[in-house]
């Protein structure tokens, strides 16, 4: 018999996946180091790795002589220098739709949270307060819900939008506009996004193009009235403009599941905010999204196993030069 894989795990995930791929695979934690620098100090040892936030970057690919494939929990590979790995002969793949649903009810959550300043409301009962008027909301039947990005959770997010009423327009240059559905509509510049909508909500994957996408600009265009929710990258949003425009009136609030650091810094001055609601990164964060992104990233490696690609390997093409030469 061969030896079995030796898989590393992040810190926390469904044991649905792990225990699909015990017939050829030994499973380690991160957890069961004393650090995460300690479990990628010691990536020479595994075959392949499930990776959540951990920063695989190139020093540590280099070191991983035996790593075989990079299986992301999920969809963003921001965290992982795909570059090296296939330079190294690393499948890097991913498990695209599986939150989906999460990441848009959260959006739409954020919306809800936001309209009806749910956060504040709540701290203010909570001492004693009782001022209903303070605390008057806005309806969001009606609104015009701007996407930035169309993919699979912007999609979810649009059908879910629809459902309660709002309007949806869309800006995303890589999707043609006979792939937008009937009743939605496609908009050629990202500042006018903004322009025709109450709420704009991201959906798009932090890359050198849209480091910073959404600054000054986009946030004169939302309005004293807009709304920016974000639950893809924070990097997408310029930090600095956003408290700015929150400050001076420029927009009236925002939701934010994620930030260009995190956690936070203690002194962003964004986290001071009541027109501000904060959540932890968790927009695909559900019991259901997690049982499927474990096994989902467990079938990637038992595909790669079995000798083969997966579907969703992000660097297929690099993989395929690196046979050529």
């Amino acid at each position: 018999m061969s030896e079995p894989w030796q898989i590393l795990l992040p810190t926390q995930i469904d044991p649905s996946g792990p225990s699909s791929i015990a017939d050829f695979a030994e499973c380690t934690g991160m957890d069961e180091y004393g650090s995460l620098k300690a479990a990628l100090d010691d990536i020479a040892a595994y075959d392949a790795v499930v990776v959540r936030v951990a920063e695989l970057d190139r020093e540590v690919i280099e070191r991983a002589a035996n790593l075989q494939v990079i299986a992301k929990h999920g969809t963003g590979l921001d965290n992982v220098d795909i570059e090296a790995a296939s330079e190294h002969g690393v499948v890097v793949c991913n498990t695209p739709g599986v939150n989906s649903r999460s990441v848009a009810e959260h959006a739409i959550a954020l919306q809800f949270g936001v309209q009806r300043n749910l956060a504040a409301a709540d701290r203010h009962v909570r001492k004693g307060g009782w001022d209903r008027a303070a605390y008057t909301g806005h309806e969001l039947q009606g609104d015009m819900l701007g996407l930035m990005g169309f993919g699979a959770i912007a999609q979810e997010t649009a059908t879910i939008a629809q459902g309660i009423g709002q309007d949806v327009v869309v800006y995303d240059p890589y999707v043609p506009s006979d792939d937008v559905p009937a009743g939605i509509e496609q908009v050629d510049d990202l500042t006018e996004l903004f322009a025709r909508s109450d709420t704009v909500s991201i959906h798009v994957p932090l890359v050198e193009d849209t480091r910073h996408a959404v600054s000054t600009a986009q946030f004169e265009a939302l309005g004293d009235e807009g709304v920016l929710i974000n639950t893809s990258r924070g990097g997408i949003v310029d930090e600095a403009a956003l408290f700015e425009a929150l400050d001076s009136g420029v927009i009236a609030a925002a939701g934010l599941d994620n930030f260009e650091q995190e956690p936070p810094e203690e002194d962003n001055p964004l986290l001071d905010r009541d027109d501000v609601l904060l959540t932890p990164h968790v927009g695909g964060v559900t019991y259901n999204a997690l049982e499927r992104m474990s096994r989902g990233a467990a079938a990637n490696i038992r595909t790669v196993y079995e000798g083969d690609l997966p579907e969703s390997t992000v660097n297929r093409e690099a993989l395929d030069r690196q046979i050529e030469q």
